[in-house]
């Protein structure tokens, strides 16, 4: 394409920076491409090596001060003095609020809704501020015993790694989404050793559709994950138990009951995390500090409910722990952890989900034991039973839930009665209780909207650069007739009128044509572009990395009857490359 008369003076011969640029504008048009699939593939793997790295990075800066000042591991929070079941929560919680009150507001949004919120809202475009406030504050959180878990940390700094990635490259942002997903799958995989968890989770929750070319960089890298976690902790499973499987068939409404009993919590815990979030206005550091206060008061009584937990489900599904102290935990659990995620601690849920379900499931499995003394039900059979529908329940992702316990445990004989269970517990929360998934909660709770229709999933997975019109030419408004006929000899559809400080205009070459021949011109005849006969097509800018959705978005919010398609940054390449109508949006979503 010509650049506007007169040329500019050249640039310095190309070298190894134009030849970079170059094959990097090549594989940004690639990927601006539905089909781009082995680009992405190998794009999944790089996001899921930089994931598990900062994964690893994440838990041992946690579990390696844990273990020296725990005498029984990084859980053994109740081998602490007691006084220091008050004082470790407390004290980190005032340091938490302290320097989140620091920050500026925006920074302090974390963990997994505010990945959903980026994802959906954004283009999946992560601030690096906010992951590394996730870094460091769940670092914090989870050595001072918050009652939270890792994983919204994890599925956070998967997700930033991934999205920053992107950002650096420059890629469209239409395969932004599925590197996002590749983030969090390898997040998942390396945390927990669970990398068709680390998929489906990332498919079920966080991009809410499965495509094929979503699923194959996701699987990549959540196995390069998977590989990198186990490398560094090890490939046993979270949870050893033995042999379990549904004892008679008359269990099964036995376990239809226990699904609605894990519903009400689930609802409960739910409901009550909103309150906080909603009802709690106190000043940031005061409302964390509280937090603290309140987990460190009820870890007096119960030290369980500090840290993770893994030790305590480990303790449940053995039956060492009597009833009285399973309820007892439960409910100070359950009261802790919808306090500290309502007031906005950096760390995760699903982890004390997990914790939840599983002491439900033990006192639902001793009351169950104590009716029908005959069956002799196994004490950990129900804790998994617990553990898969809490969570299932309280995130509204059955899936996730079942495939994530099986890996924890690799024990796949709960499978049939754990769906029968996830079935009644949704559904009741969802229908009974009206209780949405919890991330979605928060964030309409707070304003935020991940609503979108199956055009704008279809328009998001598209780059402007695959449908764009690359037949123009860039003139000024005032040309020759020689000048104009040596144009239309390359063939362009369109002229772009385009000139500093004034609007840009598209005008079609089949009218500067029709306007030529209309009479005879002398070759020296200046002719104004934006007087011949023929519609004048408003131009608006949008850049290379936006997605059709985003186009429709700015032609309508604009008013513009056309965009010019523009890259930055690129000193050696032409800053216009295409032109984008109504027109091409909607032929794409009609095929």
């Amino acid at each position: 394409m010509n650049d506007p008369s007169p040329a500019p003076v050249p640039p310095p011969k190309p070298g190894f920076q134009h030849q970079l640029q170059v094959r990097m504008d090549r594989l940004q048009h690639r990927l601006a491409h539905l089909d781009a699939l082995p680009q992405l593939t190998l794009l999944g793997l790089l996001s899921g090596i930089a994931a598990a790295g900062l994964i690893v990075a994440f838990r041992l800066s946690i579990e390696l001060p844990l273990q020296s000042l725990l005498a029984g591991g990084a859980d053994d929070f109740e081998s602490l003095p007691q006084h220091w079941h008050f004082l470790l929560p407390f004290a980190g919680a005032v340091i938490l609020g302290l320097m989140l009150q620091w920050l500026p507001p925006a920074s302090r949004q974390v963990s997994i809704g505010h990945v959903l919120e980026r994802l959906h809202n954004h283009q999946g475009r992560l601030p690096a501020s906010n992951w590394v406030v996730q870094f460091f504050g769940g670092i914090l959180a989870l050595i001072s015993g918050q009652s939270v878990g890792r994983e919204g940390p994890a599925v956070h700094l998967g997700a930033g790694a991934a999205s920053q990635l992107g950002q650096w490259l420059r890629l469209p942002n239409n395969c932004q989404r599925t590197l996002v997903g590749c983030g969090v799958a390898s997040a998942i995989a390396a945390s927990f050793n669970t990398p068709m968890a680390g998929v489906i989770f990332s498919m079920e929750v966080i991009l809410m559709e499965y495509t094929v070319a979503g699923f194959i960089p996701v699987m990549l890298a959540s196995v390069t994950g998977a590989l990198i976690g186990q490398l560094v902790f090890g490939s046993d499973p979270a949870f050893s138990v033995g042999a379990l499987q549904l004892n008679v068939l008359w269990e099964l409404p036995l376990i239809a009951l226990a699904g609605l009993v894990v519903a009400v919590f689930a609802a409960a815990f739910i409901k009550l995390q909103l309150l906080v979030n909603r009802r709690l206005t106190l000043p940031v550091w005061l409302k964390v500090s509280l937090a603290g206060a309140i987990t460190g008061a009820l870890a007096l009584q119960y030290p369980q409910i500090l840290g993770v937990g893994y030790d305590t489900i480990g303790q449940a599904m053995h039956g060492q722990l009597a009833v009285e102290l399973l309820v007892g935990i439960l409910l100070a659990k359950l009261l802790a952890t919808a306090i500290s995620g309502g007031v906005g601690i950096p760390g995760g849920c699903i982890g004390p989900m997990l914790f939840l379900g599983a002491t439900l499931g033990g006192a639902i499995g001793w009351f169950i034991g104590t009716v029908t003394p005959d069956a002799g039900p196994n004490p950990a059979f129900y804790v998994l039973l617990g553990m898969t529908a809490m969570m299932a329940a309280v995130i509204n992702a059955p899936l996730a839930a079942l495939i994530s316990v099986f890996e924890l445990t690799q024990n796949p004989s709960t499978i049939f009665p754990a769906m029968l269970m996830i079935v009644v517990a949704v559904l009741t929360t969802r229908q009974l209780f009206r209780c949405e998934g919890l991330f979605v909660a928060q964030l309409e709770a707070n304003g935020y909207s991940l609503k979108s229709g199956p055009m704008r999933r279809v328009l998001d997975r598209i780059g402007v650069r695959s449908v764009m019109e690359t037949r123009f030419q860039r003139s000024n408004h005032r040309q020759t007739v020689t000048q104009l006929q040596q144009r239309l000899n390359q063939q362009p559809r369109w002229l772009v009128v385009d000139e500093p400080e004034r609007e840009r205009y598209l005008v079609a070459a089949a009218d500067i044509s029709a306007y030529l021949n209309s009479e005879e011109r002398a070759g020296d005849e200046s002719i104004n572009l934006l007087e011949i006969p023929g519609r004048r097509w408003l131009l608006k800018p949008i850049d290379h990395q936006a997605s059709l959705f985003e186009a429709q978005q700015q032609l309508q919010q604009l008013k513009a009857d056309a965009l010019c398609v523009e890259r930055r940054a690129t000193p050696w390449l032409s800053p216009v490359i295409g032109i984008v109508t109504q027109q091409h949006i909607d032929d794409h979503y009609q095929v």
